[in-house]
């Protein structure tokens, strides 16, 4: 199913920027066009959102103290 980067926004629950700015990075890519309006696949959308949640989640390692 496509659906334009609102609507994919809506079923991720993140901004619409942030779907616009998951394609800018190469993260997802659009599927069609109808119109100038971009139309996604849902599950792109959800793999891009599980990539970004799991490039949240990195741990972060302590910097020594400085001296």
């Amino acid at each position: 199913m496509l659906v334009t980067g609102a609507m994919a926004a809506r079923e991720a629950a993140v901004a619409p920027a942030t779907i616009r700015k998951w394609v800018q990075l190469g993260r997802l890519t659009p599927a069609g066009r109808q119109g100038r309006t971009l139309l996604y696949r849902l599950e792109d959308v959800f793999a891009a959102e599980r990539t970004a949640a799991h490039h949240r989640r990195r741990p972060t390692h302590p910097t020594p103290p400085s001296p």
